[in-house]
């Protein structure tokens, strides 16, 4: 059991660095306009909160600290969600370009989500 959790930790941690590393290749594609740079940035700001917070949280001196460290990335994680819909609905990218950011969002939402409620429960 111990070794599934410990493995499911580096997978997650994995897969958290890779959409980090697709969303900077992501963002230096977008166009070069204000409004694509300025939500660019904010969804810089947001998306690579996600990872950073995660690690953070890996150090925390408390399980108050490191449920707070996971609320923020879950908030980063739905943020992020926002900035790529803006970028898709005002036409600055493709639909088919921020499918896999929003579908790896939401599934990364869950899992935190799903970790805080366990954490909570185990006061």
């Amino acid at each position: 059991m111990q070794n599934d959790k410990s493995r499911f930790k580096i997978e997650f941690k994995k897969r958290l660095y890779t959409f980090t590393l697709k969303l900077i290749e992501f963002l230096d594609k977008l166009p070069k306009d204000n409004v694509s740079r300025r939500i660019g940035d904010q969804l810089l700001r947001s998306g690579i909160s996600i990872i950073g917070n995660y690690i953070e949280g890996q150090s925390a001196s408390s399980k108050k600290d490191f449920t707070n460290y996971f609320n923020t990335s879950l908030k980063s994680a739905n943020e992020s969600k926002l900035w790529f819909a803006l970028l898709r609905d005002s036409h600055r990218v493709k639909q088919e370009d921020v499918d896999w950011f929003l579908k790896e969002l939401n599934e990364i939402s869950k899992i935190f989500a799903s970790s805080i409620l366990t954490l909570k429960e185990k006061k």
